[in-house]
């Protein structure tokens, strides 16, 4: 496989440090250029860090020099993960796009565009031929691709194979999310110490919305239509560290028989890259617990590496036709993880060469 020079956007924050640290090691792809805010750059990245990772910050990146954001800067990387706040990745991925440099984006900012992929590789992995249809380089080289909302990725994961074995209706949950989810420094601790908060702002839209694009059908004009069913959240704040786990009912078009019968719907999904050998993708991407006290985020939440989804508590209910729990990572299996192996999938199918 040939080694690709990697830039990262956003270096110094909480998802850009994710981007590094799980870069460290990977087969393809190698950091070449950190790229953070004017008041950052010239400055080595040991400086300019306040590193919140759970290991040491390896010398090789402390010794770099962090630039700007600009296509100048990012000059000779073969594409960029972006962990860039909402407040200026419009502009900045954008030009960075049209400059010929393929963005990987976990921001907020194109996730609506009609043809940007939306993407989580396992249930959407066609939707990159949105790319072709993209105008920010005539050249075709640069582009945009996002990955949703750390929320919407165990819970796509956990509807995709019952949404084509059964339909759905109707989807509620609630979501328990951890304080990482909010970044650095994040929820101050007398707000969630010892309490939970009933609703974290802007994140129950996006929750409602980001799934319809996902796990829409891909049309000949390269554009998503989208699916169409009601999806209500409530989104919480609780005083776990990494990992959200979701409580989730579903009304389905035809009722499942039994719970072991959407167990087995679960456990024996076929998904989009199964066989493609990506690095980062699990063995197991949707495990299923017959045990009622899981998954649970201390335990389960950094398996295969954080980017597994775990999925428990499956039963029929009487009003809505079933309930589970699903637990993702979210700074791992909902953020910069599922942009990593995004950008493998790029890889593989050829758009990133």
């Amino acid at each position: 496989m040939k080694q690709f020079n990697v830039g990262i956007l956003g270096a110094t924050g909480a998802v850009g440090q994710k981007f590094i640290n799980l870069l460290q090691g990977h087969p393809w792809f190698t950091i070449t250029a950190l790229g953070a805010s004017e008041r950052s750059a010239g400055k080595s990245y040991a400086e300019a860090v306040n590193w919140i990772e759970a290991v040491e910050l390896p010398d090789a990146i402390a010794s770099m020099t962090v630039t700007d954001c600009s296509p100048a800067s990012m000059k000779g990387v073969d594409f960029v993960f972006s962990g860039l706040d909402a407040s200026v990745a419009t502009e900045l991925e954008g030009d960075l796009a049209r400059a010929g440099i393929p963005v990987i984006s976990n921001a907020k900012n194109y996730r609506t565009h009609p043809h940007v992929p939306l993407l989580v590789p396992e249930v959407n992995a066609t939707h990159t031929e949105m790319i072709k249809a993209q105008d920010f380089d005539p050249s075709g080289r640069g582009f945009i691709v996002t990955n949703p909302n750390c929320v919407a990725v165990p819970l796509v994961m956990a509807l995709k194979p019952l949404m084509d074995a059964y339909g759905i209706q109707a989807v509620a949950l609630t979501t328990m999310q951890s304080v990482s989810g909010a970044g650095y420094p994040g929820v101050a601790s007398l707000d969630i110490l010892g309490n939970v908060i009933p609703f974290i702002s802007g994140e129950e839209p996006k929750i409602a919305a980001e799934p319809m694009k996902l796990l829409g059908r891909l049309g000949g004009d390269q554009t998503v239509t989208e699916a169409r069913f009601p999806i209500d959240a409530t989104a919480t704040r609780v005083p776990t560290i990494e990992g959200h786990l979701l409580s989730v009912k579903i009304k389905f078009e035809q009722k499942p028989a039994s719970a072991d019968e959407i167990k087995a719907v679960l456990r024996n999904w076929k998904h989009e890259v199964s066989g493609l050998d990506l690095p980062s993708s699990p063995r197991t991407a949707l495990k299923v617990y017959d045990d009622d006290r899981f998954p649970q985020p201390r335990k389960n939440a950094y398996n295969e590496n954080g980017m597994q989804v775990g999925v428990g508590r499956v039963r029929m209910l009487e009003f809505f036709d079933a309930g589970l729990v699903a637990l993702g990572h979210n700074t791992c299996r909902g953020a910069a993880g599922v942009a990593i192996l995004n950008a493998e999938l790029l890889v593989k199918q050829g758009f990133i060469q």
